[in-house]
């Protein structure tokens, strides 16, 4: 009898909340996007220096949109929607 009151008095309750979610959604798309950005570059001889590998968008964009993205997804953790 005791084990059936608690079954009953136990809910099932998410974590996070919906704008939790949405909010890791658009971090992970931010780093989705980053490590898009960095790839590519290579050479397909070994002998041959690509210099688009120093690119802009390689060196400074990408990092900072993954380190944008990271930062999204710790806010998306720490934050409490449901208040």
């Amino acid at each position: 009898m005791g084990e059936q009151k608690r079954k009953e008095n136990k809910q099932s309750t998410f974590i996070f909340g919906t704008q939790n979610y949405k909010w890791m959604f658009i971090g992970l798309g931010f780093i989705a996007l980053g490590f898009i950005l960095m790839a590519g570059g290579g050479s397909d001889d070994p002998n041959i220096f690509n210099p688009e590998i120093y690119s802009i968008r390689r060196i400074r964009v990408a990092p900072t949109l993954i380190l944008i993205g990271f930062g999204v997804q710790i806010f998306a953790i720490l934050k409490n929607f449901k208040k």
